[in-house]
C-alpha cells in the first residue's frame, strides 16, 4: 500500500565524473560535466550536492576516484562521461568493475539500444553499471547530446517515449539500495515504481 502522508524529499549527493585526458590537461574545454549537471538539474526534484571530479583516463585514478565519491563523500549515485570505448585509453568499464559489489549489466544494454537509434557505432560502446555500498554507479557516453539521449529515451515527434531512458529506473534502484527517495520531473522523466513503493512527497 502506499504511502499517502507527503514527506519532505531528502537531499541526494551525486557525484559526476568525466574522464578525458585532453579536457583534465585542459586541451580543451571539458563538456561532460556541465551536460551531467544539466540534465540531472531538470530531471530530479531533489536537493542536490554536487560532488564534481574531472579525471583523465588511468584506470587506478578512475577506481580512487570512484571510491572516494562513494566511501568518503557519500554519494547515492555516481555518473561518469567518457572513456567507455574499445581504444586503449578507454578503460573507465574496467575501473567502474574494480570497485563493484554488484553488476547491473541491464543498463549498459539499454543505453545500448538507446544509441542504436542514431548510430550503428553504439555497439562499439561499453558503459555498464554497478552498486559499491550503497550507491548506483553508471557509465554513459561522453558527448553532450548522447548523455541525454540515454538518460531521459527516445520520444517521437508528438513527446511520446518511444524508448525508455536509464534514468528511468535509478531512483527505484536506489530505493532498493537503500538511499533517499528521488522524485523526478515527470516533463524530462517520469521515474518508475511498483504502486507498493511510490510515496506522496512535498515539492517545491
Amino acid at each position: 500500500m502506499s504511502d499517502l502522508t507527503p514527506t519532505p524529499l531528502d537531499e541526494v549527493r551525486i557525484g559526476v565524473v568525466s574522464i578525458s585526458d585532453r579536457a583534465s590537461s585542459g586541451v580543451y574545454v571539458d563538456k561532460g560535466l556541465p551536460a551531467l549537471q544539466d540534465w540531472l538539474g531538470r530531471a530530479v526534484c531533489n536537493p542536490i550536492t554536487w560532488v564534481p571530479r574531472l579525471i583523465p583516463d588511468e584506470r587506478e585514478g578512475i577506481a580512487a576516484a570512484l571510491r572516494d565519491l562513494v566511501d568518503v563523500q557519500g554519494c547515492h549515485l555516481v555518473l561518469t562521461t567518457g572513456g567507455t570505448g574499445p581504444a586503449p585509453r578507454d578503460v573507465t568499464p574496467e575501473a567502474t568493475l574494480d570497485v563493484a559489489d554488484k553488476e547491473m549489466p541491464g543498463f549498459g544494454e539499454q543505453m545500448r539500444q538507446i544509441s542504436l537509434r542514431f548510430v550503428p557505432t553504439a555497439i562499439l560502446s561499453r558503459q555498464t553499471a554497478v552498486i559499491r555500498k550503497q550507491a548506483l554507479i553508471l557509465n554513459l557516453p561522453g558527448q553532450p547530446k548522447s548523455i541525454a539521449e540515454t538518460l531521459e529515451g527516445v520520444r517521437d515527434v508528438e513527446g511520446r517515449s518511444v524508448v525508455p531512458g536509464i534514468f528511468a529506473a535509478v531512483p527505484y534502484c536506489i530505493d532498493l539500495i537503500g538511499g533517499p527517495y528521488i522524485e523526478t520531473d515527470a516533463q524530462v522523466c517520469a521515474a518508475f515504481r511498483p504502486k507498493s513503493a511510490q510515496r506522496t512527497v512535498l515539492t517545491t
